[in-house]
């Protein structure tokens, strides 16, 4: 779990060079050995994330060549729409909600066992093992919407969540949001399975949407300061670049 974590960390670091401007479409990426010294990791781990980039239709790995930007204006890889946090949110909100009102009076026992489990991950360990729950967070939300019976559903909300998991600025705020939220995560998803269990359509529509309306509140907290910090930087260098060139005058 660990190791798959670091190599999907390298694509997201790469994917945001790339998104920059850093590497535009058509450049080559550095060498293998390069990256790895760059982010500190090992070759393996770059391989296997220009792999992962590959698949998405984000690089064209050439044999003896190396790896390629390829244009992915417009799109996040596989045929996915590139989105924002805000935007993701809002459709999760609005297909989760009620994909957890149809599923409410269908739900079997067995799912209704494998969420209690979910919940029971979320908060299970420590903090050094959120991609632990993470995971417990994705199969929570994919077993409601399987508990439709309505591949349609099924199929978007699957999609939402890679657009989630692969889209770099989506993951780095959502993972920003998750790690100081761990008591609203656990609260809130107790609330849309009591309402599951209870069968009630109507409470698990509102639970379900109560628990995206205060994640779209810790979105726009978590992007005011990651603007803040931003402007910091900024602020920083351009005050480096004039004590500099004071001096050299």
């Amino acid at each position: 779990m660990a190791d798959q974590r670091l190599y999907h960390t390298v694509a997201n670091q790469i994917l945001e060079l790339i998104d920059s401007g850093v590497f535009p479409p058509g450049s080559r990426l550095p060498g293998e050995r390069d990256l790895a010294e760059k982010f500190g990791v090992s070759r393996v781990s770059v391989r296997e994330a220009e792999i992962s980039l590959q698949a998405q239709g984000r690089i064209d790995i050439k044999v003896g060549s190396g790896a390629y930007v390829l244009d992915g204006s417009g799109q996040l890889g596989r045929g996915l729409p590139k989105v924002g946090p805000f935007e993701l949110t809002e459709a999760r909100a609005l297909f989760e909600s009620e994909a957890a009102a149809l599923a409410a009076p269908i739900i079997t026992d067995e799912a209704l066992e494998a969420l209690e489990g979910y919940v029971q991950d979320m908060v299970s360990g420590d903090d050094a093992n959120d991609g632990h729950h993470e995971e417990a967070d994705r199969l929570f939300h994919l077993t409601i919407a399987q508990a439709t019976n309505n591949p349609a559903i099924i199929y978007t909300i699957e999609n939402m969540w890679k657009m989630r998991s692969e889209a770099a600025q989506v993951q780095r705020v959502y993972g920003a949001v998750c790690q100081k939220d761990a008591d609203h995560r656990e609260r809130e998803h107790r609330r849309i399975l009591d309402a599951l269990k209870a069968r009630d359509s109507s409470a698990a529509r509102a639970a379900m949407r109560e628990h995206f309306t205060r994640m779209i509140e810790a979105l726009l907290v978590a992007s005011e300061e990651e603007a803040y910090r931003e402007v910091k930087r900024k602020a920083s260098e351009s005050r480096s670049r004039f004590l500099l060139s004071s001096q050299i005058d």
